[in-house]
């Protein structure tokens, strides 16, 4: 399963880089707006997403609804190897890159929020499979976060092609409630 993974990890991250960047503006563009017109994100008071690197899904359209509608915005802060705590985002000037050059919020302005406030959560992944199942890149953070927000939403937003049939999952695996790429919206059994 480990090698499974490994390879699938691989293909799809060799897939979502193949893209060009006007591709990657287009379908995020697309993919934001179908996200940006769900209830769930629409009630939502507390948002938790992740700063896009650059062959994801880019949210920056998302981040500036949510500060235009006064939502509270926050994103992960790795503390240690597998965990993780939302910080708050008051704007974008709070931002600076921080370890593996992702952006952070600086030090001086980290607000945490708990989560099991958050009500909506944007979670990335490389692949996911017909039953809301992802694969993430093989830390285990969101594995161990999303447990935590037991009154979140989670949603991955994804490019088409990262869309499996079945994906190896292991019991630890967390799965999302929805996954909304630029052709469809898939959603858990029940949900």
């Amino acid at each position: 399963m480990v090698a499974q993974k490994k390879l699938l990890r691989r293909e799809m991250q060799a897939r979502r880089k193949s893209l060009s960047e006007m591709e990657r503006e287009n379908l995020s563009d697309v993919i934001a707006e179908k996200f940006l017109t769900q209830k769930t994100y629409q009630r939502a008071e507390i948002l938790m997403a992740y700063v896009s690197m650059p062959e994801e899904v880019q949210l920056k359209k998302i981040f500036v609804d949510a500060f235009n509608r006064g939502k509270t915005l926050a994103i992960p802060l790795i503390l240690g190897k597998g965990e993780m705590q939302p910080v708050i985002v008051p704007n974008f000037d709070a931002l600076e890159i921080g370890a593996f050059g992702i952006p952070t919020v600086r030090e001086d302005l980290r607000k945490f929020v708990d989560a099991e406030k958050i009500n909506c959560v944007i979670v990335p992944g490389v692949a996911f499979d017909l039953h809301c199942n992802r694969l993430g890149l093989g830390g285990g953070y969101y594995d161990k976060f999303l447990p935590r927000a037991v009154k979140s939403k989670k949603i991955a937003l994804a490019y088409d092609f990262q869309i499996v049939e079945d994906l190896p999952i292991e019991p630890l695996d967390s799965p999302v409630d929805m996954i909304i790429t630029e052709n469809r919206i898939i959603r858990a059994e029940g949900d």
